[in-house]
């Protein structure tokens, strides 16, 4: 029997109103609430999920970094991933609840970068780029120093760092997600894992060896990983029968306004998977077992891996093979596929926690308010 592959395979906390049993339908059973995404969260904690995607979206979503925290002991091994919109927080503060909660989860907290407009602004993504670059480096200085100094475009202070000490040193792993050429500049800089939306094959190996060229002339190397849906059945006909299901309600016009409510609509990203959708065939497969038809009604993410579970996890492994080291999965109604997914996928492979392989949990050195002290 072959070694099993090893990756960080995680789930995806609906806080964004992005639930149902079919797409555009709304059912209020699934509506984002405290209550139903809680459960979710719960339910991948205990099938062994690693990591947990919590969105952010100002129109019709839930605080991720809120959220987190109440979540903090309702939830055992799982870590956290919520979005973190650069502008959104003075960076002290965010610098502060940032490491409260951190040590709230006891390390069990990643970060997803994320440079898109605020609630009512208009900026260009070369400014916002520059407003998250400022950003990541007076988060970076928090948890690495001992006094703040910074003079920068966007914001300039000089502060002391104790009060915004995380619970792991060197602070939690950055994940980001961006195509623009500022984006891809931005995350081979400064963060640890470059999250990319699903593609053809050919299209995920050029643009991990492009970002990949970016983090070496900076002398580093960064992890990736795929935001991407399942469908998952015991037969390929029963996953395929699933996924048109899923749209048989849909009326497109709500589908199109679904889509356009979100922040990042007009993205190069989302351009992207739209485009991608315009490749695919009269099903809306774009390649074997990849299936754009999800991007009809939502904007993001808009395809998924449908067929049975060899034919899943044959996928996962060769985006293994080309380099991807983590995976954000998510299907419609989040509970129950939640389930499936973890039952008929999981166990084809050993799931890891990208910061415990990266080591982020050594002696805490700080003596911040957050902290009992050093630990042994």
């Amino acid at each position: 029997m072959s070694l099993k592959k090893s990756a960080e395979i995680s789930w995806f906390a609906p806080i964004c109103d992005g639930d149902d049993d079919f797409l555009g339908n709304r059912n209020p059973l699934y509506k984002s609430s405290w209550e139903n995404t809680c459960k979710i969260v719960q339910t991948a904690d205990k099938l062994g999920y690693k990591n947990i995607l919590c969105p952010s979206s100002f129109q019709v979503g839930q605080d991720p970094l809120s959220f987190v925290a109440a979540m903090s002991n309702l939830t055992k091994d799982i870590n956290f991933l919520p979005a973190v919109r650069c502008g959104e927080i003075h960076p002290p503060m965010l610098a502060r609840t940032i490491a409260t909660i951190d040590h709230m989860v006891k390390g069990r907290l990643t970060l997803n970068i994320i440079s898109s407009n605020l609630p009512g602004d208009n900026l260009s993504s070369k400014v916002r780029y520059e407003r998250s670059r400022e950003v990541i480096q007076i988060l970076k200085l928090f948890w690495s120093k001992d006094f703040v100094d910074f003079e920068g475009q966007h914001y300039s202070f000089k502060l002391p760092s104790d009060p915004a000490k995380p619970y792991q040193l060197g602070g939690p792993l950055l994940y980001f997600g961006g195509y623009s050429d500022d984006g891809i500049e931005l995350c081979a800089e400064f963060c640890d894992v470059y999250l990319m939306w699903p593609d053809k094959e050919e299209n995920l190996n050029e643009l991990i060896k492009k970002v990949k060229n970016k983090a070496m002339r900076y002398g580093r190397s960064i992890k990736f990983g795929l935001r991407i849906h399942a469908i998952v059945r015991e037969t390929e006909d029963e996953a395929r029968a699933y996924a048109r299901g899923l749209i048989s309600k849909l009326n497109l016009k709500k589908g199109e306004d679904i889509k356009n409510r979100a922040l990042d609509s007009k993205s190069l990203g989302v351009s992207i998977q739209n485009n991608l959708r315009s490749q695919s065939d009269q099903d809306f497969f774009v390649e074997p077992n990849l299936w754009t038809g999800i991007g009809l009604a939502r904007s993001g993410c808009g395809a998924a891996l449908v067929g049975n579970p060899d034919q899943i996890a044959s996928k996962i492994k060769s985006y293994i093979d080309m380099g991807i080291d983590s995976f954000i999965f998510s299907g419609y109604p989040h509970n129950k596929e939640c389930k499936i997914f973890g039952s008929h996928v999981l166990p084809y492979f050993n799931n890891i926690s990208l910061s415990k392989q990266l080591s982020r949990f050594p002696e805490i050195k700080s003596n911040s308010p957050l902290s009992e002290g050093p630990r042994k």
